[in-house]
């Protein structure tokens, strides 16, 4: 029940509320105090409800942002963009080797005619 309170304190209060409030009125009293308990119990729960919904749209919106941060440093998008940079270092090299001049080349000699063969009758 209450902390700090015992048995036979809340024994003496009931009787000073009999005796300086009365019988006729003490009902009355008792159900006016209990609606004003629920009241706040009630109260307190649609507090505690509006935090925990409070609480759980924060946890919500760390969730999207963690998901955002994962979607924006996804492997495939890392992958992606090392093969871009191959490319480019590939495409730059070839571009290099076709702009420098080839090494002339010397004509080949052309090779002599095969010799007759001897073919007999």
């Amino acid at each position: 029940m209450l902390p700090g309170i015992g048995f036979s304190e809340i024994l003496v209060l009931g009787l000073a509320a009999l005796i300086f409030i009365g019988p006729k009125d003490l009902p009355l009293l008792m159900r006016k105090l209990g609606q004003m308990i629920g009241k706040g119990r009630r109260m307190a729960s649609e507090f505690q409800a509006a935090f925990d919904d409070i609480a759980r749209q924060s946890e919500l919106d760390e969730l999207k942002k963690e998901i955002e941060a994962l979607k924006r440093s996804n492997a495939m998008t890392q992958a992606a963009e090392d093969l871009a940079a191959v490319e480019a270092d590939i495409n730059s090299a070839v571009m290099r080797s076709s702009a420098a001049p080839e090494p002339a080349h010397e004509p080949e000699a052309p090779l002599p005619p095969p010799a007759p063969e001897d073919k007999a009758p």
